[in-house]
């Protein structure tokens, strides 16, 4: 059994944020071919054909022959057409004894589709996309860099007692929001809307940005501030007072000696935070340093700090008072993950790499930005009302 870190056991129970992309190919995919391949990775990156189950007070991942599903459909209608996409994915849930991965093959009239559900708590996308590209590498008798399996190096490192924890306390500590139990949203009452941004948009928000700011500013910084004022003012109750933006930041690079290539959630949150009176109508570059300086402040001490927070709570009220933690304010917040490198076209087995992707997670008030041709497609998952 693998024994989970302090950030895996945010992603547990219900409403918990699962990893779930869709790749369209030309060409008919070989399914035994894709299976046979799947079955090897799956002896590398072993949490990935595992089960959530009960250790103690402590969850672990144990590998199962049923950990992963792998199914074949066939759809009427091809990609491009279906305006529904959920179908083309199976989904995961990340409770104790369901599998954590689901794969779901779809043979369309020009094509295939390969929908691929993975439970957060297994992967954050960095580890999502090195699972992807590792299956496709064996798919074709290539070499693949082996995964670091220890899940310790994001141990919470000391057990000392602690006063209970509040909203604030836990907001302060580690970035997340601490409420009521995360609700079980049915699909049907979400969408993902799409807006590109070209990169002749992109260097007409970050020019004026940046001369208004002292500090330098990235593209990214420029999008989550600019998605921050457009869509949280739509939703959050003038009774908010505060408006909050965050951002999953990766701390491969943030904690010494932390290995490359890690197989899990390796994030940590940055949060920024605005009166919401002011979120309408603050400038760009205002919003964007406090997006930069929110990012900027995630290091080794906040990362630690924040693993020794969830831990504690995890021992104060138990595995089910996780499901207590969000990691998007629930009323007045925005949770901007940035995934514009992703190796989309490393995802390729048999019919070239992917003509077209897709993300379908039920992630509520959550903006991803991707990878597009002439700069950056972002998808926004919102309520419906």
């Amino acid at each position: 059994m693998i024994p989970l870190s302090p950030i895996d056991l945010v992603f547990t129970g219900r409403g918990a944020y699962p990893l779930e992309f869709v790749f369209a190919y030309e060409g008919r995919m070989d399914a035994e071919r894709l299976a046979g391949s799947l079955r090897r990775t799956l002896a590398l990156f072993p949490p990935a054909g595992s089960r959530l189950v009960r250790c103690g007070a402590q969850y672990a991942f144990e590998p199962a022959a049923d950990g992963l599903t792998f199914e074949v459909d066939t759809s009427a209608a091809t990609f491009s057409e279906s305006v529904e996409r959920q179908r083309f994915v199976d989904p995961v849930e990340t409770v104790e004894g369901r599998p954590l991965a689901r794969v779901r093959l779809t043979h369309t009239p020009d094509g295939s589709v390969l929908g691929v559900g993975l439970s957060h708590a297994i992967a954050d996308g960095f580890s999502y996309f090195y699972l992807l590209s590792a299956w496709s590498r064996v798919f074709h008798g290539r070499d693949v860099p082996p995964p670091a399996l220890d899940r310790s190096v994001l141990a919470a490192g000391g057990s000392e007692a602690g006063a209970p924890l509040d909203p604030e306390g836990v907001r302060e500590a580690c970035g997340l929001f601490l409420g009521g139990r995360r609700p079980e949203i049915p699909r049907d009452r979400l969408r993902w809307t799409r807006r590109l941004f070209p990169k002749s948009e992109l260097s007409a928000l970050l020019g004026p940005a940046q001369a208004a700011c002292p500090v330098r500013l990235s593209h990214n910084d420029v999008v989550a501030a600019w998605l921050w004022r457009e869509h949280v003012p739509a939703w959050a109750p003038a009774s908010e007072a505060t408006a909050f933006l965050s951002c999953p930041v990766d701390v491969r690079r943030l904690l010494p000696g932390f290995p490359a290539t890690y197989f899990g959630c390796a994030v940590a949150m940055a949060r920024a935070s605005i009166e919401r009176e002011r979120l309408e109508t603050a400038p760009l570059a205002d919003l964007a340093r406090l997006v930069r300086d929110a990012v900027a402040g995630v290091d080794e001490v906040t990362v630690r700090r924040s693993l020794r927070a969830i831990d504690l709570l995890r021992r104060q009220e138990g595995l089910p008072g996780l499901e207590r933690l969000h990691v998007v304010h629930p009323r007045a917040g925005l949770l901007v993950t940035n995934l514009s490198r992703l190796p989309v076209r490393e995802i390729e087995f048999d019919a070239g790499p992917p003509t077209a992707f897709d993300i379908l997670a039920p992630a509520e008030r959550c903006a991803v930005v991707l990878p597009a041709e002439d700069g950056l497609d972002v998808r926004v998952c919102l309520p419906v009302a």
